[in-house]
């Protein structure tokens, strides 16, 4: 299925999108992680394009977005909530799916709690809750915070493969797409991951950010929540909580793969396909 390229302005700021399988009436939204872009959701995309129309962004500060020329106050979940609403209202979207993995989900339960309320109708979470481990967070700031540089590419695939392990298997083509997405030169020639560094200051100047306890206990929609079965992130104590606070969601562990699965599988494409179907 084809897919195209688009920019739009939201909140002021350039933002980067894919879009799958125009044409459809049903929409997916499906939002990356913290430290990646929207084309990590290529294969499920592309899966769900024969039905969907799938709109995949890129957060401000990664990939092809613009970066934040204010990081301090809108490298947050608030100002990313805010550019889901302003994208959907100029996509002309009354109601849609979403699908987030990592940060992409906890923007998904800020907004179906609070500015997309009523119209997110089914929401996946890919290894993201209402709560998140502080090892994990420290882990992913260790790295991503001070992203390493390398002379080639193939070396920053090596990089990926190793730091993004806990995803599961991949193919080799399909690293190299995930590596050659989300790469960017810097003026020594050398080559880094394709994200502002700056995105970690939200740890920093937005501590409680991933605190969504709150939200949580207050949507009422389907949720489906995927867990890598050794995800560091969503400890499975939190994901028990889930099933049983809020809108008690339907829990799967993932085998084989930690935070963050990376919907890129059949079985994983099942999950997903048939929760939204309802």
């Amino acid at each position: 299925m084809k897919c195209t390229s688009n920019y739009l302005q939201c909140e002021g700021r350039d933002i980067h999108y894919m879009e799958w399988g125009a044409g459809h009436s049903e929409v997916v939204i499906a939002w990356h992680g913290l430290a990646r872009t929207g084309r990590d959701m290529d294969d499920l995309a592309e899966h769900l394009s024969t039905r969907y129309r799938v709109i995949c962004p890129d957060t401000i500060g990664r990939g092809l977005s613009q970066w934040s020329p204010e990081p301090g106050s809108e490298y947050c979940l608030d100002f990313y909530a805010k550019l889901a609403l302003s994208l959907v209202d100029q996509l002309g979207l009354s109601e849609f799916h979403w699908v987030g993995t990592s940060m992409g989900g906890a923007i998904g339960i800020k907004a179906a709690a609070g500015a997309l309320r009523g119209r997110i109708r089914r929401l996946v979470l890919n290894d993201i809750g209402p709560q998140i481990a502080q090892a994990a967070t420290d882990r992913i700031r260790s790295y991503a915070g001070n992203p390493a540089a390398f002379a080639t590419v193939s070396e920053l695939e090596q990089y990926f493969r190793s730091i993004y392990k806990p995803y599961g298997w991949l193919s080799d083509a399909q690293w190299r797409r995930l590596t050659e997405t989300s790469t960017r030169r810097l003026p020594d020639g050398r080559v880094t991951p394709h994200y502002d560094p700056a995105m970690v200051r939200q740890f920093i100047d937005h501590p409680d950010d991933y605190e969504l306890w709150e939200e949580w206990d207050s949507l009422a929609l389907p949720v489906l929540c995927l867990r890598g079965e050794s995800s560091d992130l969503l400890l499975a104590e939190t994901a028990e909580q889930m099933r049983s606070r809020g809108p008690r969601a339907v829990v799967v562990n993932i085998p084989r793969c930690g935070h963050a699965p990376a919907l890129n599988v059949p079985e994983q494409f099942s999950l997903v396909e048939r929760f939204l179907a309802g």
